[in-house]
């Protein structure tokens, strides 16, 4: 398997999320690719740790949907399959509609510039085809509710499904039908400086079934 570069990542032991986090980042990002299988003493030379964080952090990917672990012989990067992507974007969009239920009463004005703020730099990112700085940009803007919300619970469970539709967001952030997220988004914030969480909240739910994995979208 191509082994990322070391740039960026510590030499000395690094704690357990940070582990799990530089493997998933190499998934989510196509450097380790579907059904490529996963060898634990290449992941301590990259890492530098040993090999019981690298076993703790695959199989929380393995509970995400991430990797598939093949008993007695080796855990690959799981393909992508369109029926589990579906039902993990129903859930993930069903998380962050109570996030903006929760959140738009708690609102102030900076968290409502935070969201501003953000989705400017996603509309920049989106002309420029910067998928990277999309993404960031987006994490930043739905940050605001799930923080805001007040329910650790429910951004825990974000941060377990979302990286599974990351691979889709990467395609969808490199085409021009991504534009219609920056306008959602400003949606959104409409709807939440006025007050209105219902509405805020469905608006937020639609955001994340826009990218297009049912059938028929």
């Amino acid at each position: 398997m191509p082994v990322p570069p070391l740039s960026g990542v510590h030499r000395r032991p690094l704690l357990r999320d940070h582990v799990f986090e530089s493997i998933r980042n190499a998934i989510v990002d196509g450097t380790f690719e579907p059904g490529e299988r996963l060898k634990d003493t290449e992941l301590e030379a990259w890492l530098g740790v040993s090999r019981t964080p690298i076993r703790e952090a695959l199989l929380r990917l393995e509970r995400a949907g991430l990797v598939i672990a093949l008993p007695g012989k080796a855990t690959i990067v799981a393909p992508f399959d369109q029926a589990s992507t579906v039902s993990t974007q129903q859930v993930v969009a069903g998380l962050h509609e109570l996030a903006a239920r929760l959140a738009v009463p708690a609102l102030t004005e900076d968290h409502l510039a935070a969201m501003a703020e953000a989705n400017a730099r996603f509309e920049r990112a989106l002309q420029a085809a910067d998928v990277e700085s999309a993404l960031a940009a987006d994490d930043d803007f739905h940050a605001v509710f799930v923080t805001a919300s007040g329910n650790p619970v429910l951004q825990e469970l974000l941060e377990q499904t979302t990286p599974v539709l990351r691979r889709v967001e990467r395609m969808r952030f490199g085409s021009f039908a991504a534009r219609e997220s920056a306008a959602q988004h400003a949606e959104i914030i409409r709807l939440a400086r006025l007050g209105d969480a219902d509405a805020a909240a469905r608006a937020a739910r639609d955001n994340w079934l826009s990218l297009g994995l049912a059938a028929g979208q």
